[in-house]
């Protein structure tokens, strides 16, 4: 396989963008296929599309459950996850295509979560770039590694809106913002999927977790969701509306209920909006067992009407309960539910092997020449490198200390300075530790002393003294500090957000050494670190950016790439301020501080450290008066929305010393609505590049659903009235101009 150059990637991406911008559609011919092979198969065989089972990869190594390979034999499952590398792939698929009554290949799936071999940063690090381009690009890495591994099927995106960071699993999505999520889970849909499925650079991508999964009560993993309609739909629900029109070919269920009743077994999520309002012609799969744990639950009695309620709902196939396997055919002789439905879902599932091609060659996915030349290659570790200090945010910089200057003595000190273990972060595919890139291997040729100063977890402060030793003989300070990989993500969530163990301590003895002290962050979740911001120097927020890290992290701090990440989630004071977002809703007594009796503590500020969309640059950018044009009225919901738009003009100039990336955000607020409004709202964004002194007039058109909501009837549409329209470098710091939508 001739290797592909980073530029040339770059440039198949942008072909990409353009493609798969409608919901999945069955290809011309395959329903008769489908319709064909469903004639010859039994009930069982049936069910057994419908069966999604794990191997036992994850824990002890390329093997199978015992088992599982009669199940496959017997047509009782059709589905593996768990299952990657040629090798074993092949095998496994061997077995269902030759030793099989009718031949009919299998599935394979796996957490592809952000990236297969060539990690890249954790989702909500990606998020931090403002950049869809780059991405969509990571995705598309992702998906071609793992599909030269044997893989077909991602179960990724997760495009959850997370307002919670003590949720550890805000590190698998894009944050708080319903626009910014949209547009991501667009981006990463297209990259998965590439430009046609069946390609083998691409995977199914599944959408993850519908549906209002990030808004657990209290942030406690696998918790219940409460909201109105209204609200539900206004910011959770877009996201894997944007997903699904996307091309998206399969969903994933989430644990939590809606409404009172889970969402593996709710008609209103899976039928009622994916099928019936949005046109979905893909499968649903649950997540691992939740079908099974309904029953805890409450609203179900057994596991077998688990199984009814699902299959009744809309699942197509259980993943791990081995429900379906085990009851539904007992369900249809009852009359619980209809063979039809076990064949429209059947079919479902067909339809998507037919469309990957595993029935002309079931095994297209598995060459072991391209995953040989796929797998970690130079042009990927470049492109993850890229990403990866794109996807850093510059938090402060007093004193202008960074860039670092070459001749510099440098202490680099922290427990995450010169560690591999961590650096892939949670949900890290078949990632290996050993081939990511340390922060002292990134500083490799500087002027270097390195002390770990303490663990990441433990009261054992006996490294702090000579810590403090190396930062006295040094010009400058870097210290490297943050979470372990485990402790964000799945069931990983945390009351406690700030540095675990005594690593703020270590901070703050090093500021007080009067040195400059550049503190480095390795989180998976916004963390509450007021007494850092505070004390030290600089702070970079790097999360988890993968095999690239320390370069990544060696390119900002050097200069050799100027900071342009902006926090797509806020940055809390304390964990009492949780959870802190910027598009709060208005209140009859807004914040006022120099009044007791608005809405505010007494103890603290309500703004959160760092707001959604802030980040640093080691130049400066300034911002002229915005202007409009308004060319629509407001119209009802009978009407289709007028295509003349809404115009924004803004000029931004470069009024620093260095060229930098900006991230000029666009946000709306409808003054007064028929319902509380928030008081604004991201609708846009533009990332440009300017030279020291250059100006850009940039242009934002908003639709006439851009100021549309869910109004007092429910109806969607716009209002007349005034609207602020307001562009800035953050949520917190924009220029405004009103503009008025006539009736």
């Amino acid at each position: 396989m001739k290797k592909l150059t980073y530029l040339f990637l770059l440039a198949q991406l942008l072909l990409l963008g353009s493609l798969n911008a409608q919901p999945y559609k069955p290809s011309a011919g395959i329903d008769a296929k489908v319709n064909a092979l469903l004639a010859k198969m039994t009930l069982d065989e049936k069910i057994g599309q419908l069966t999604l089972y794990t191997t036992d990869w994850g824990s002890t190594g390329p093997t199978i459950r015992e088992g599982y390979k009669n199940d496959i034999r017997s047509g009782a499952c059709g589905n593996l996850f768990n299952s990657h590398t040629v090798g074993f792939v092949r095998e496994l698929q061997r077995v269902a295509v030759e030793e099989t009554r009718l031949k009919i290949p299998l599935l394979f799936g796996f957490d592809v979560i952000h990236g297969y071999k060539t990690i890249f940063p954790i989702p909500l690090g990606e998020a931090a770039c403002w950049d869809l381009e780059a991405i969509e690009l990571s995705a598309h890495i992702a998906a071609a590694e793992a599909a030269s591994a044997g893989l077909n099927w991602t179960f990724a995106p997760m495009v959850d809106v997370t307002r919670d960071p003590r949720w550890g699993r805000v590190m698998e999505g894009a944050g708080e913002d319903t626009w910014l999520g949209c547009r991501i889970a667009e981006a990463r849909v297209h990259g998965f999927q590439g430009k046609k499925l069946g390609n083998t650079d691409a995977v199914l991508a599944c959408v993850k977790h519908y549906a209002a999964y990030g808004a657990s009560t209290a942030g406690r993993d696998y918790n219940t969701v409460d909201m109105s309609e209204r609200f539900f739909r206004e910011y959770y629900l877009p996201p894997y509306k944007a997903a699904v029109q996307a091309g998206a070919a399969t969903v994933m269920t989430s644990f939590n209920d809606y409404d009172g009743v889970p969402a593996t077994g709710n008609k209103y999520l899976l039928t009622t909006i994916l099928r019936n309002e949005w046109g979905f012609k893909g499968f649903v799969v649950t997540d691992y067992t939740s079908m099974n744990e309904m029953v805890n639950h409450g609203v179900i009695a057994d596991e077998k009407e688990a199984g009814e309620l699902s299959l009744n709902a809309g699942v197509d196939m259980d993943m791990q309960g081995s429900i379906y396997q085990r009851f539904l055919k007992q369900s249809v002789k009852q009359g619980k539910v209809l063979q039809k439905q076990i064949d429209e879902a059947a079919r479902r599932v067909l339809r998507l092997k037919f469309e990957l091609g595993l029935f002309d060659d079931p095994y297209r996915f598995c060459n072991e020449e391209r995953q040989n030349a796929t797998l970690l290659s130079a042009d990927h570790r470049k492109a993850a490198r890229e990403v990866s200090r794109k996807s850093i945010v510059l938090l402060k910089n007093d004193k202008n200390v960074l860039p670092l200057q070459r001749n510099q003595k440098i202490a680099l000190i922290g427990p995450l300075a010169d560690n591999k273990s961590e650096l892939i972060g949670n949900w890290n595919g078949a990632g290996n530790a050993d081939d990511c890139v340390t922060v002292a291997a990134g500083l490799q040729g500087w002027s270097l002393t390195h002390v770990k100063g303490c663990d990441i977890e433990g009261s054992d402060k006996s490294g702090f003294d000579a810590a403090l030793a190396a930062a006295r003989n040094a010009d400058v300070v870097v210290v490297a500090v943050g979470e372990k990989a485990m402790m964000s993500g799945e069931a990983a969530s945390r009351t406690d957000i700030t540095l675990p163990g005594v690593q703020e301590e270590l901070v703050l003895e090093l500021c007080k050494t009067g040195k400059p002290v550049v503190v480095v962050l390795m989180n998976g979740r916004p963390l509450a670190i007021p007494q850092i911001a505070q004390n030290a120097t600089a702070i970079l927020e790097t999360w988890w950016l993968g095999t690239e890290t320390g370069n990544a992290i060696a390119d900002v701090l050097s200069g050799a790439y100027n900071p342009a990440g902006r926090l797509p989630m806020s940055f809390p004071r304390s964990v009492g301020q949780v959870p802190v977002f910027y598009n709060e809703r208005s209140t009859g007594r807004p914040y006022n501080p120099d009044s007791k009796w608005t809405s505010r503590y007494i103890d603290e500020v309500n703004a959160p450290l760092y707001p959604f969309g802030f980040g640093l640059s080691y130049t400066t950018f300034s911002y002229s008066q915005p202007t409009a044009t308004v060319s629509f009225a407001a119209n009802d919901a009978s009407k289709r929305y007028p295509k003349s738009p809404v115009t924004v003009q803004v000029t931004v100039t470069n009024t620093g010393k260095m060229a930098g990336e900006e991230v000029a955000q666009l946000y709306v607020r409808d003054l007064v609505g028929s319902v509380t409004r928030p008081v604004r709202e991201l609708k846009g964004f533009q990332k440009i590049m300017l030279q020291p002194g250059e100006s850009k007039t940039l242009t934002f058109t908003l639709k006439a659903e851009d100021l549309g909501f869910y109004r007092r009837n429910m109806t969607f549409g716009t209002e007349p009235g005034e609207y602020d329209i307001m562009v800035g470098g953050s949520s917190q710091d924009v220029k405004t101009v009103r503009v008025r939508l006539e009736k």
